[in-house]
């Protein structure tokens, strides 16, 4: 039996002379193999349909537990603009080997984030802030979010000066100690990441100076409590110092 199921290909490898196989996040079953017979030919119609981030139906022969049949493709979104763009693509890699992580942890749903972040970075938003706000919302699923409403030591609401990883989330004047002191406006901004539908995002304006200082800290955090490992994470800084 057919099954049509939302899905963007994670990876490929060659399977046999002619085929491959790709490992496809899915909106109903989390990430399946695919077994696509004949991608790899020139004439096949997959040969492009199921090249990482390819994102549509994927028309298969669901086996669970094992590899199901790639029988056709509908393509939702190429991702045109981020196929071509090296750092568009660094982003995009991140993003998707993240959500990787975050779905063998936590078997919750986080599909439509991910495509909601891809769609955005390929209508052209800062890659770097629709990520930083993906990171946030996973650490939620992950089960370690920082504390944002309050001080994360003493639990006052008032004087928040700067953002700890150590700490935990927001530190007000009273609690801090050595903690590098960050502007006020990354310290409302990170707060307002985790609330944002990022399907709704019209504008995003954001200075440097703030968007490093919140991608220091999730950094910093995610090094500090996921013990999650990203290849793509490498290749993303090497990018971002060209």
């Amino acid at each position: 039996m057919i099954e049509k199921v939302e899905g963007i290909v994670l990876n490929e490898k060659a399977y046999g002379e002619t085929s491959k196989i790709i490992n496809v996040i899915t909106k109903q079953y989390g990430i399946i193999g695919i077994i696509a017979k004949g991608a790899r030919t020139l004439k096949s119609e997959f040969r492009t349909t199921t090249a990482k981030l390819s994102y549509g139906y994927f028309n298969i022969i669901y086996k669970e537990g094992k590899l199901s049949t790639l029988m056709n493709v509908d393509i939702i979104n190429p991702f045109k603009n981020i196929i071509k763009d090296i750092q568009k693509i660094s982003y995009a890699s991140f993003i998707l080997e993240l959500t990787e992580q975050v779905i063998k942890q936590t078997h919750k749903n986080i599909f439509d984030i991910m495509i909601s972040s891809l769609e955005k970075i390929n209508e052209g938003y800062d890659p770097l802030i629709i990520l930083n706000i993906v990171e946030l919302k996973y650490l939620d699923y992950l089960g370690v979010m920082p504390i944002l409403d309050r001080c994360s030591v003493c639990g006052s609401t008032n004087n928040i000066i700067t953002l700890s990883s150590d700490k935990g989330g927001y530190v007000c004047k009273n609690c801090h100690t050595n903690e590098k002191i960050i502007s006020e406006k990354a310290i409302k901004l990170i707060r307002m990441f985790y609330y944002v539908d990022i399907s709704k995002i019209t504008k995003l304006e954001i200075g440097n100076v703030t968007k490093h200082e919140i991608n220091e800290f999730l950094d910093m955090y995610y090094d500090t409590y996921t013990g999650l490992y990203l290849k793509s994470k490498s290749l993303l800084k090497n990018i971002e110092k060209v």
